[in-house]
């Protein structure tokens, strides 16, 4: 009986009934949709994050800034001898590469276990960032030209002149980045923040070996493949992987062991920048004040930290879906449900008869209640499934377009100062896709929501049907 009314009353007033049922879908479209977006905006600023850290990486520890010595402050300095071919035409090649610890700041490697002892640490592993100058080109020798000579008794005595023409020098200059990794430690370290596209990894035996793995934009540019060769101050290194970054932004062009980027740079055990992984992501707090207090002289920065440096349409998109976005979605869909519980009240006062005359006809207060009810979540329902219709549409155009957003990263300090692997912090800009991922939960949520709505609409309409009297029916008659 409660079901066959039910539905002769839904079909009897579908327009009453869509009304409600499309108010409470629009607000829970806006909820899926800015749920949806604000998840990608998460997603995005993770990109950027782990092409500074790496995946799994919670904090990083360098050694804090300190003032530039002069030995610092001054660029690299490179030596070549003015020579040339014997024939005298054709000049020589000459290159020289000069190693440099970005930064200009390292740790000792004893300060990785120091690390990894630290309560609440699951693991740590060091890294060195270099940077690679290398200066490349020759020197021509000038031609002499012979001249007509003087008059007699003029300058010269009556020699022959001459000048020289041509001659000088060409030189390229390549600047590249270098990271020496820990390849026994192969699940820390920002090159687990790209993907290996050909070839193969580091073998955790690898510790000293003379092989490479190279970034794809590098090996590109460079023409690089596996069994190719890198040379960097005349030792040689074959390449074994070309790895492609997953934010599109390497941390390094080239990555090396790192006992093999310890000896170019002359920095036996040494690094630059410790990665860290916390036991628990509730205490990297607790994990960052340890570290600072039992360990001198480092700085630590969290993923949090980072986040704070990321800015640009990315940082300022972030903002507007987790402040004007979600509060925009709460206001409607708490107007959405104001209106549905005021549609549905309103419906109750034009059912005075009907309702009051079940109730002549012995319908008792709670079941005339539990009716309108009912009509309410259904309506509920029906809103629900449009408005997660509408919304994996919106989410799914969002995704479709994929806007692209800007990340700007670092800004400028004093002094050298790391903002990631090798990098110093300087302003670095970086393109990232939005997109606009749809979970379980959010689905979820959104049927709770319509569920709920048609409770609140069914509130409202049952109160008032359960204070109707048959005589009002019987007046509404008469």
């Amino acid at each position: 009986m409660f079901f066959t009314y039910l539905r002769r009353e839904l079909r009897r007033r579908r327009k009453a009934a869509l009304v409600v049922a499309s108010g409470l879908a629009l607000g829970i479209a806006l909820v899926i949709v800015v749920t949806s977006v604000s998840s990608g905006m998460g997603k995005a600023q993770d990109k950027v994050l782990q092409s500074l850290y790496g995946l799994g990486t919670d904090m990083t520890v360098t050694k804090a800034a300190s003032a530039p010595t002069g030995e610092q402050g001054s660029g690299p300095r490179f030596r070549f001898d003015a020579r040339d071919s014997d024939s005298g035409s054709d000049a020589q090649e000459q290159s020289s590469d000069r190693v440099m610890v970005q930064g200009f700041e390292t740790l000792a490697s004893s300060t990785v276990a120091k690390v990894a002892a630290q309560d609440g640490v699951a693991d740590a592993v060091g890294g060195l960032s270099l940077q690679v100058v290398r200066v490349s080109g020759a020197f021509t020798r000038g031609q002499l030209q012979q001249g007509e000579a003087p008059a007699q008794g003029g300058p010269g005595g009556g020699a022959a002149e001459g000048r020289i023409e041509g001659g000088g020098a060409d030189f390229d200059v390549d600047n590249y980045s270098v990271y020496g990794t820990d390849v026994t430690e192969p699940a820390l370290g920002p090159l687990t923040s790209s993907k290996i596209t050909s070839g193969r990894t580091f073998r955790t035996s690898e510790t000293n070996a003379k092989v490479a793995v190279v970034d794809s934009a590098y090996a590109k540019e460079k023409k690089y493949k596996v069994g190719s060769t890198v040379t960097v101050k005349s030792v040689e290194y074959e390449v074994i992987g070309v790895a492609t970054a997953d934010s599109g932004d390497a941390a390094a062009d080239v990555y090396l062991p790192l006992k093999q980027a310890q000896t170019l740079a002359g920095s036996a055990n040494k690094v630059t920048t410790i990665y860290v992984k916390a036991e628990d992501s509730q205490r990297i707090d607790a994990v960052k004040a340890a570290v600072r207090k039992s360990i001198a002289g480092t700085t630590v920065t969290t993923s949090a930290d980072l986040a704070d440096r990321v800015s640009g349409s990315l940082s300022t998109a972030s903002s507007l879906a987790a402040g004007v976005g979600k509060w925009l979605s709460i206001v409607v869909l708490v107007a959405a449900f104001l209106v549905a519980g005021l549609l549905t009240s309103s419906a109750v006062s034009r059912r005075v008869r009907e309702f009051g005359t079940l109730k002549a006809l012995g319908w008792r207060s709670g079941r005339v209640t539990r009716q309108v009810m009912g009509e309410a979540v259904v309506n509920g329902l029906v809103g629900g499934a449009l408005g997660i219709a509408l919304g994996l549409a919106g989410a799914y155009a969002v995704t479709a377009l994929s806007p692209t957003l800007q990340a700007e990263l670092g800004g400028a300090t004093s002094g050298p100062r790391m903002v990631g692997p090798g990098r110093e912090a300087a302003t670095k800009t970086l393109d990232v896709a939005l997109t606009a991922p749809v979970s379980l939960t959010t689905i979820v949520m959104a049927v709770g929501l319509a569920v709920a709505g048609g409770l609140i609409a069914g509130t409202f309409g049952g109160w008032r049907a359960s204070r109707l009297r048959p005589a009002d029916a019987l007046r509404r008659i008469a």
